[in-house]
């Protein structure tokens, strides 16, 4: 017998993301009590319908993808029944209103990077720098970041994406001590990026390789988790200079809202703000394009 007609979805997407939520909510945080004969890991349909308001049928059709345009009211709703985070909300907006997010087709223009900002890299230059895109495309990269990651100057102009260097070298996952945090940190922002840019073929080819490559990368993009990827620390394990921690910040450029500039630094005067100045005096200051 075939699959009924009304089990299929028009926005896998946006069905995905809600179903991935709705089974994160626990019944007690909803306010529920919870039979013993309970089968479903979180909330069931008409219990999210109920506490956000909406009739049951409406939250199915919308669960399923095929509620077009859905109103500001009713995902603040929806938002609020899941207990959605702001970005996580924002990422909701996204994926239930398409025709509100930028559309990229498959002539995509690639990001070019301003002189200025490559001057600012080579400011920079004693501590890793670089400038990424949502896609995770690294546009330029000073000569420190090459130096503590990966030569992406070296590599064709397709293979430039700081996620394929994470899931796919062998040296990414001797490189983080905790490979684990900082590759599923990659993994969310990538599903933000996609909400943003439902139609861009570069990013699905991307998801496609990483996905046939990396059962980790698999599970962790059916999870359908999003983060800002902002801020933070990150601790390093280098073949010469041993164990150290890097504080990581991350700045949108005024105008550039898809141009990410990644700035590491070490604490002055700590073990690893020597690392990174042996780092400096093993690689020439010399700044190139990627």
């Amino acid at each position: 017998m075939t699959k009924a007609r009304s089990d299929s979805v028009d926005n896998k997407e946006l069905s995905d993301f809600l179903r991935s939520r709705r089974a994160r909510v626990t019944p007690e945080q909803a306010g529920i009590t919870a039979g013993a004969s309970r089968r479903v890991p979180g909330l069931r349909r008409e219990e999210v319908a109920f506490s956000a308001g909406l009739s049951v049928d409406y939250y199915i059709r919308l669960e399923r993808g095929r509620v077009a345009n859905a109103s500001e009211v009713v995902l603040d709703a929806v938002s609020r029944a899941l207990r959605l985070d702001d970005t996580e909300r924002a990422h909701l907006f996204n994926l239930a209103r398409p025709q509100s997010v930028v559309r990229l087709s498959e002539s995509a223009v690639p990001r070019r990077v301003r002189p200025g900002v490559y001057a600012l890299l080579e400011v920079l230059r004693d501590t890793p720098a670089m400038i990424v895109d949502g896609r995770m495309d690294v546009l330029a990269a000073n000569q420190m970041a090459r130096a503590l990651f990966v030569d992406f100057e070296a590599m064709p102009a397709r293979e430039r994406n700081f996620a394929r260097f994470v899931f796919l070298d062998p040296v990414a996952r001797e490189l983080f001590v905790d490979w684990d945090a900082a590759a599923r940190m990659i993994v969310t922002g990538l599903h933000l990026y996609a909400g943003r840019h439902p139609n861009d073929p570069q990013l699905a080819a991307l998801i496609d390789q990483l996905s046939a490559a990396d059962k980790d990368f698999r599970r962790w993009w059916a999870a359908q988790d999003v983060e800002e990827f902002a801020h933070g620390t990150r601790r390093y394990r280098h073949p010469l200079l041993g164990e150290f921690t890097l504080a990581h910040e991350t700045l949108i450029f005024p105008g550039e809202p898809e141009q990410w500039l990644i700035v590491n630094t070490a604490e002055p005067g700590s073990p690893s703000s020597r690392a990174l100045q042996v780092l400096a005096s093993r690689n020439a200051p010399e700044q190139r394009r990627v």
